[in-house]
């Protein structure tokens, strides 16, 4: 009787420990998959995104310094490129949904094309929601067919360039003057003539211009080939137009020992090729191998090393 008790006793014990163990079980199951499905992982698999993906968010949105955080990438829409997006070196994040956007509009292009043309607003329209150019910055003002300037706008440190220099009665801003003096005599060593054949100029100047351009031709043709009034750089005095002996076309300057030296050397004395080749759905114009701008030996050298334009340079660096 006792031995039969005994066994009842140990037979209810152990399936007590069974269902216990069983609860338990179930308990850390259901504790970890609670965990599992309020995980960041899982939540962003759900989305559809894969483990290289997702290893790369996590550390993307990691720091004091993350352009996101977690909840941003979490509560977006799905994007097949929205990691190749953020890896992009010139990503601006106020600029991202535009990117997914244009990227979507235009598949063929790049991520890299993508960013770069977002990022100069070449997903508007040329001279629509045109805004007024932030002339505070000074040397690095921005002006092109997206920034305008006041038709009564000039600095007043403009100068007059000695004949020794130039064609013609030429004006630009004081400190380009001497930086251009000094790019111009150390061009002389090496037997170069480096000659500005404009310079400043006034709206008025550039209304005429533009107006006989749209007569001659027609405004679409203008507008490929000269700035309307007031998003023209010339008329900030820190542009000039070069060329050199023997030159007869504008277009020729390219094929001189003048621009060659220019192309690797302008950037120490704070002048960038302000239209390059190959950039035009950048710059908005097409090459224009004599067109130099004056934006200071530090900008200068930074946009010669890292190979992009000025206005990259003004919406990554100037403009966050």
């Amino acid at each position: 009787m006792k031995r039969r008790l005994k066994k009842k006793v140990v037979a209810c014990f152990i399936s007590s420990l069974i269902i216990i163990m069983t609860i338990v079980i179930s308990i850390i199951m259901i504790v970890n998959y609670n965990k599992k499905i309020h995980s960041i992982p899982y939540k962003l698999e759900k989305l559809g995104y894969q483990k290289e993906e997702i290893t790369f968010f996590e550390d993307f949105t990691k720091g004091e310094n993350a352009k996101m955080n977690m909840d941003d990438i979490l509560n977006h829409p799905y994007h097949k490129d929205l990691s190749s997006f953020l890896k992009e070196k010139y990503f601006i994040y106020e600029n991202l949904e535009r990117y997914l956007a244009y990227k979507d509009k235009n598949n063929k292009l790049t991520n890299s094309e993508v960013v770069s043309l977002v990022n100069v607003n070449r997903d508007k329209e040329y001279y629509e929601n045109v805004k007024k150019v932030d002339t505070s910055k000074e040397n690095l003002m921005l002006v092109n067919k997206y920034y305008a300037l006041d038709k009564d706008f000039a600095f007043d440190d403009l100068v007059t360039v000695s004949i020794q220099h130039c064609y013609g009665n030429q004006k630009i801003r004081k400190e380009v003057y001497e930086k251009f003096k000094q790019m111009f005599n150390d061009a002389k060593k090496e037997g170069l003539t480096i000659i500005i054949n404009s310079s400043y100029r006034t709206y008025d100047y550039q209304e005429n211009l533009w107006n006989n351009y749209a007569r001659t031709h027609d405004e679409a043709w203008a507008d490929s080939y000269a700035a309307r009034a007031g998003h023209s750089e010339h008329q900030t005095g820190l542009t000039i137009d070069v060329t050199t002996y023997g030159v007869k076309e504008q277009e020729d300057f390219e094929t001189t020992d003048e621009f060659t030296w220019m192309r690797e050397n302008a950037h120490k004395y704070g002048f960038i090729l302000r239209y390059p080749k190959n950039q035009e759905n950048i710059t908005g114009y097409s090459c224009e191998s004599w067109h130099y701008r004056y934006v200071g030996v530090d900008v200068a050298t930074k946009i010669y090393e890292e190979g992009i334009t000025f206005d990259e340079y003004y919406a990554f660096y100037f403009n966050q």
